[in-house]
């Protein structure tokens, strides 16, 4: 590959080491290529020139052609403004600036044609421009028609002459240069199949429009090059991994027989079936298997699971079950107890809390392949824990584990590696997931299991306190019970929010005959674990909480959860908290309380609890409002640092990109052929030390 855009920034015509410094630090540009890539996430259309009669405060931005008629000087000391009379054949408008007075009275001259460009605004009658961009007229401007590049900058290159118009200056120096370098990078094929423009095309049309059309073309063709490219690595990568990945061959399911006719006893759905069959098939093929499985909360994912590692067992596999939080870990190892004990199975489990001398017995259980089924914490990842034969691993609520943890997994075992299966109870966008763990094979359980009803969700405000009170004393009247959930243990200097001591003294006050429990995050463990239990048990009718109880606690006879300042939660946590009831076959309600004054993101949040249980479609909004990186939690893999591509806009392309990438390694897996040397190379460089793609 040509190594002319590697050259260090500082070597172009305008920058210079100081700049280029500036330039690393700021934008993190410090190559040509980091330059021509650094694209404006902006464009200002220039190509009308309005009469001043023509402009009104409604417009965004107007551009006008005229003279300045004259300066005055209005108010006293930090009051002080200064005011352009700007004048053309139609009318008159007030350019003012607050700040740099002398600086513009020594730039700007009356009686000099000038373009003027800004927002108007209504002050008093008089519509004004508050600091315009003011340029004199040139051929280039004089009769409009071009569109303006706004480029990202910072306060500190600003103040080094480095602002938006000194940036696309450096690209059109950049781009004169590198005109002879800029080579194809998509095969001829895809570019005819999808009519793209060339690479050399959009980097110019990218930086500098002629047109919106051009415009078009150019984001068109660059979104879908980096998408295809990541793609592509994506699936390459898998398929490095399928063939050098050896997982064990796990072809015995007699146990499951064995559950399916005596234990279980209630129909699994055909979603259910299906990822059970997709899992089966994986885990007998001799390649290590790394499957994400999405379900909505409720979905039966974890009946799915057991059923999976009945599958190891059978086959002589030990097999580990782990969760983010020790709740969750203990109610999977009292929810799988029972069904263990019948099929004769030996199970154990492994926390923070697991006392030393149990702990003792446990690793040494693993190591001589005493243990079925380990459940348990991060405990699991430490150095100690070694198994004899670990076939399977499930990681529940995938998002709560780091990848680099994740890996520690691998180092349980020689010669081969353990299956993985990751589970997650949020679901993801389908272009998130494609992008993210477009190298896993994603599971999805999209149906609920049967007799569910779906849960009934309200919004109320704070006044509306007393009508929801009697609501929840109706339902405990009914048998049911009711989760309250705050979002603040203390109450915090800066927040006016109600906190969990005040919201349970508060709830005490209204229902003094009934007893509450009360659990957060900084109780012991076995504090929690005996509030949960007395809540479990129907000794109390009341659980008061924080959103320690957002994963995990699974409470058939829970009918109701309220959610007090609901605004302060994002909605997938919305989600997760609303699934905590609705377990049962009876009637469940989530009410949602706000206080009046609700952000415009709050209250689409709001409205899209109210509107749908549909995890799926929650979590395209999501993706909508808040963007994939906050989704993902951290960028797993820097995929998500994507320079010009939107997962919440362009998920045709990504399809389109997606499909042409399995097209391409379905002709040529390994790269091989001459026309895709370029890809390969691209693909390659992009490749990290520690390929974290493979560690699900």
């Amino acid at each position: 590959m040509p190594s002319f855009l590697d050259t260090k920034i500082e070597y172009l015509k305008g920058v210079g080491p100081n700049k280029a410094e500036l330039l690393n630090k700021e934008l993190g540009v410090f190559t040509y290529y980091d330059l021509i890539t650094y694209y404006p996430f902006r464009y200002e259309d220039r190509s009308v020139i309005t009469p001043i009669s023509g402009i009104s405060p409604e417009m965004q931005q107007v551009q006008l052609s005229g003279i300045i008629k004259g300066f005055k000087q209005i108010g006293h000391g930090r009051k002080v403004r200064l005011v352009a009379n700007f004048i053309d054949e139609t009318g008159q408008v007030e350019l003012v600036w607050f700040t740099g007075a002398t600086w513009i009275l020594n730039k700007l001259k009356a009686g000099i044609p000038y373009i003027v460009y800004g927002k108007p605004t209504l002050f008093g009658r008089t519509i004004n421009i508050a600091h315009p961009e003011i340029d004199p007229v040139s051929d280039r401007n004089s009769q409009g028609g071009y569109i303006q590049p706004v480029y990202h900058t910072t306060e500190k290159l600003k103040a080094k002459f480095l602002d938006s118009k000194a940036i696309s200056k450096l690209q059109k120096e950049l781009l004169v240069q590198a005109l002879d370098h800029l080579y194809e990078t998509l095969p001829g094929a895809v570019i005819q199949i999808h009519k793209l423009i060339s690479r050399k095309e959009a980097l110019i049309y990218i930086h500098f429009p002629r047109s919106h059309d051009h415009l078009r073309k150019a984001t068109n063709r660059l979104k879908y090059e980096e998408l295809f490219l990541i793609q592509l690595k994506l699936l390459f990568q898998k398929n490095i991994r399928y063939d050098k990945n050896k997982g064990l061959i796990l072809n015995d399911s007699s146990l499951v027989t064995e559950f399916y006719n005596n234990l279980l006893t209630f129909e699994l759905t055909v979603a259910q079936k299906r990822v059970i069959k997709e899992v089966y098939s994986d885990l007998r093929s001799g390649s290590q298997m790394n499957r994400l499985l999405q379900g909505d909360v409720g979905s039966g994912k974890t009946v799915v699971a057991f059923v999976c590692m009945l599958i190891a067992i059978s086959g002589g596999a030990q097999t580990a079950l782990m969760a983010p939080t020790e709740i969750l870990a203990e109610q999977h190892f009292n929810g799988l107890g029972d069904f263990c004990k019948k099929l004769g199975l030996r199970m154990a489990r492994l926390t923070g809390s697991t006392k030393k001398s149990e702990r003792k017995i446990i690793l040494s259980m693993l190591r001589d392949g005493d243990v079925d089924i380990i459940v348990g914490t991060h405990a699991l990842l430490e150095d100690p824990v070694q198994f004899k034969q670990l076939g399977l691993a499930v990681i529940d609520e995938q998002h709560r584990f780091g990848v680099a943890q994740r890996a520690r997994l691998w180092q349980k075992t020689e010669n081969y590696f353990p299956h993985v299966l990751v589970m997650t109870a949020t679901p993801i966008p389908r272009t998130l997931a494609m992008t993210l763990y477009g190298d896993l094979d994603i599971s999805l359980l999209d149906e609920m299991p049967a007799g569910r009803k779906p849960i009934k969700t309200s919004h109320y405000y704070d006044s509306a306190r007393l009508k929801v009170f009697g609501f929840i004393r109706d339902e405990i009247r009914k048998g049911g019970q009711v989760y309250i959930v705050y979002p603040l243990i203390e109450e915090s200097e800066k927040s006016d929010y109600k906190d969990l001591m005040d919201g349970y003294e508060s709830v005490s006050r209204a229902f003094p005959d009934l007893a509450i429990s009360i659990v957060h995050g900084r109780m012991k463990s076995e504090d929690k674990d005996f509030e949960v239990q007395r809540f479990k048990k129907g000794e109390t009718k009341i659980m008061v909480a924080t959103t320690v109880i957002e994963v995990g606690v699974d409470i058939p006879n829970a009918s109701v959860m309220v959610i007090e300042n609901s605004e302060r939660f994002g909605l997938a946590q919305l989600h997760q908290l609303r699934g905590r009831v609705g377990r049962g076959s009876d009637q469940s309600y989530c009410i949602l309380m706000t206080d009046y004054k609700l952000s415009k993101e709050a209250r689409i949040r709001i409205e899209t609890m109210v509107k749908t249980t549909d995890g799926f479609e929650i979590a395209d909004v999501d993706l909508q409002l808040r963007g994939p990186g906050d989704l993902a939690g951290t960028q797993q893999s820097g995929v998500l640092d994507l320079q010009i591509a939107d997962l919440a806009r362009d998920g045709k392309i990504l399809q389109a990109a997606r499909s042409s990438a399995i097209d391409l390694l379905e002709g040529d897996p390994q790269l091989l052929k001459e026309e895709h040397r370029t890809i390969k190379w691209l693909i390659s460089s992009q490749t990290e030390e520690i390929n974290w793609g493979e560690i699900s």
